[in-house]
């Protein structure tokens, strides 16, 4: 039952190709049926966020090839786009990559502690769609614990780095005080709030947020003293934004270059400062070929944060020893877990055998037979029985020349004085 992590992420392929690949929140519970479905995909959990689109599963060897073929189907990527961008992970090397995505180790932003709450909602949301099993449940518990290890031994997220962070101090970089700018955010899912919250921090007075659920927008505005609009009104306001911080869950663009065109008109051509953090994109990608717009990706963001990643640089390299420690001792669990698998077997087999003999024991006991006769009768068949399989295959072992088989076997029934 090998463990597989198959995916894609900011580390492997740029944005365009993420964006295909993107499975929304709405979505994921569906995913994870479609993919338990799949013969032999016994556990399965999805995990897209804005940097990554990753499917852990559990099953046999040939299941991730099950798995690979329905990740290029619903991303509709060629051949050569999967082998060029698409990674796997396979058993260690999967716990290994899912502990350090948990401890942000993998990260756009090292260390950023977004991730650890979008693991956990992929876990729930496969909870719900019957994705998760033993091992999986297992996994994503000691992901969380690592994650939190990480975070509270090393001090990696003390330093105030994050997409949210990064892109208000790239805003600050620009225009120097944000006191006298009009800002509007444009979402209102948690990276618009926190972007909120250090705008606010940074003195921005005049803040417009727009999002399809009115209430939703007026809820988040009354953090931070904002104005809410509903995203239909968002085409008119565009005028009077000199920033705009965009984060929908939207699978098409929300600002066309058009609007932006006919906004740069109204502004007489003053600069506009925009960022699309969304993943598909929520604004055109041709806006940015507009003169007097300065438009930044989550892609470009990256040129920002290795500004500020000193700090966390140092805190990872202490973190690996941690990731290692926690993979082992997880490492230990599962291969126990298999290990139980086939005890249960050997067990049943043993059982089984034992209750028929003892049955046949005490028929003849009771029948007036000589009890050491019995008993030594029932000890000489059921030792047979038991070890008739293994004894076979072990001299199938020998005439194959399977040395591996008898190095195990010899493990196995060597007596511990001898060893």
């Amino acid at each position: 039952m090998p463990l597989l992590t198959t995916g894609i992420s900011h580390h492997s392929a740029p944005l365009e190709v993420r964006e295909k690949i993107a499975i929304g929140r709405a979505d994921n519970v569906a995913r994870v049926k479609e993919l338990c479905a799949l013969d032999d995909i016994e556990e399965a959990v999805i995990v897209s966020t804005c940097n990554r689109t990753e499917i852990y599963s559990i099953g046999p060897k040939e299941s991730g090839e099950q798995v690979y073929r329905w990740l290029q189907e619903t991303g509709n990527l060629t051949a050569e786009e999967m082998e060029k961008y698409c990674y796997i992970r396979e058993r260690e090397q999967s716990v290994r990559h899912l502990f350090r995505v948990a401890g942000g180790l993998e990260s756009l932003v090292l260390g950023e502690s977004q991730i650890l709450g979008q693991l956990k909602e992929s876990w729930n949301l496969a909870r719900e769609a019957g994705g998760v099993g033993k091992i999986m449940d297992r996994l994503f518990q000691h992901a969380f614990a690592s994650g939190k290890k990480v975070r509270s031994k090393t001090g990696i997220g003390e330093h105030p780095v994050s997409v949210a962070y990064t892109t208000v101090l790239l805003a600050k970089q620009i225009f120097g005080d944000l006191a006298s700018k009009t800002v509007i955010l444009v979402g209102a899912g948690e990276m618009v709030e926190l972007c909120g919250r250090h705008l606010h921090d940074k003195g921005v007075s005049s803040l417009i947020i727009a999002n399809r659920s009115i209430d939703r927008a007026a809820e988040l505005a009354d953090q931070f003293g904002a104005h809410a609009v509903a995203l239909t009104d968002l085409p008119g306001m565009l005028h009077k934004a000199d920033i705009l911080i965009s984060s929908t869950a939207s699978p098409q663009p929300v600002i066309s270059a058009a609007s932006v065109k006919a906004a740069l008109k109204q502004r007489r051509n003053q600069p506009m400062f925009l960022v699309d953090i969304a993943v598909p994109r929520d604004i055109e990608p041709e806006t940015g070929t507009l003169k007097n717009v300065y438009l930044y990706t989550i892609d470009d963001l990256q040129q920002v944060v290795d500004r500020n990643l000193s700090e966390r640089s140092k805190a990872a390299k202490a973190a690996s020893g941690d990731v290692d420690l926690a993979v082992e001792e997880f490492m230990r669990w599962l291969n126990s877990a298999r290990a139980v698998v086939y005890l249960q077997k050997l067990h049943n087999h043993a059982r089984k055998n034992s209750e028929e003999l003892v049955a046949r024991a005490l028929r003849r006991l009771a029948a007036g037979k000589d009890p050491e006769q019995v008993i030594t009768q029932l000890a000489n068949t059921l030792s047979k029985r038991i070890l008739h399989l293994p004894s076979t295959r072990l001299r199938q072992a020998a005439e194959e020349q399977d040395d591996e088989l008898l190095r195990v076997a010899n493990r196995l029934f060597e007596p511990e004085d001898d060893q």
